[in-house]
């Protein structure tokens, strides 16, 4: 008895004959009505009697089981992004290259991605052998990224989600770089699989980088509001300078300009931290 063949697995098989419509490849069951049509319009070159071929099986509209010369453009424990092309009750189905998608149990998700969206896959065989893809692809990525040594802060890059977690989002990045956004810089919610852009706002020891939604000017504002704070509270919440002091001070005491001492100035006083009395800034308290 031949081994029994089954969809959603790739095979090599044996033409046995041509006809006008494809080559019949060998069913492995001695039963010539079982032998698997790989149809003209599924083959990537022409084949010829008496050719091993390599092919992808999928059961066709009628459940016949099928062949096509179209195979995963992923490895078995490799990752790719890839769209989901429709969901059912038991999983979606991704396109990774086939003829038909490949089947991504309810298990196996993050989240629930829907018809259109991209998402990173790892492909693998399930415990019949089928091909199936999986979310979890952590430890793929990790071993897929490389440091970040070109990267410089304040560059821009682009990434797609391959993980969330409490504190914020994972992205690979399209030059395979590993980066992380924090929660706090999400201004609407972010999904699995999502494309990113990011700024990069520091990079790490261990090659990563994390990344800000933020332009520049918002970030260096950030920094200079600290600046200001900091002096505050080794002043005890209170200093002699404000938005009339003079130019040549605020550089002395703050390093900055004066326009950018204002900016972050009003920053804080706009989210109420500090106020202005009398040319002098003060620690809002929480009494207050």
């Amino acid at each position: 008895m031949g081994v029994k063949l089954c969809e959603n697995t790739v095979v090599e098989l044996k033409v046995l004959r041509i006809s006008d419509v494809g080559a019949f490849l060998d069913g492995q069951t001695g039963n010539t009505n079982d032998d698997i049509l790989l149809h003209k319009n599924q083959q990537i070159h022409p084949v010829q009697q008496g050719d091993t071929v390599r092919v992808f099986l999928y059961h066709d509209p009628s459940g016949r089981l099928t062949a096509s010369m179209r195979l995963p453009k992923i490895k078995i424990g490799q990752i790719g992004y890839a769209p989901v092309i429709n969901t059912t009750r038991f999983g979606a189905f991704v396109d990774v290259g086939t003829e038909r998608g490949i089947f991504m149990p309810f298990a196996e998700m993050k989240g629930r991605p829907k018809e259109g969206e991209y998402v990173w896959v790892k492909l693998y065989e399930d415990k019949s052998h089928r091909l199936a893809v999986t979310m979890e692809v952590e430890d793929e990525m990790r071993r897929a990224s490389v440091a970040a040594k070109d990267a410089k802060i304040g560059d821009w890059v682009e990434g797609a989600v391959y993980n969330i977690t409490e504190n914020g989002a994972y992205l690979m990045t399209r030059e395979r770089w590993i980066a992380f956004l924090h929660r706090s810089e999400w201004t609407t919610p972010v999904l699995i699989g999502q494309m990113i852009k990011g700024r990069i706002a520091f990079i790490r020891d261990d090659g990563r980088i994390n990344i800000s939604l933020r332009k520049v000017k918002e970030a260096a504002m950030d920094e200079d509001s600290e600046k200001i704070m900091s002096l505050l509270d080794a002043r005890n919440g209170k200093m002699p300078y404000g938005d009339k002091t003079d130019p040549l001070v605020i550089k002395s005491k703050f390093g900055l300009s004066k326009a950018a001492f204002k900016r972050a100035l009003g920053r804080l006083m706009k989210e109420g931290r500090v106020r202005q009395d009398d040319g002098w800034t003060y620690v809002v308290s929480h009494d207050e």
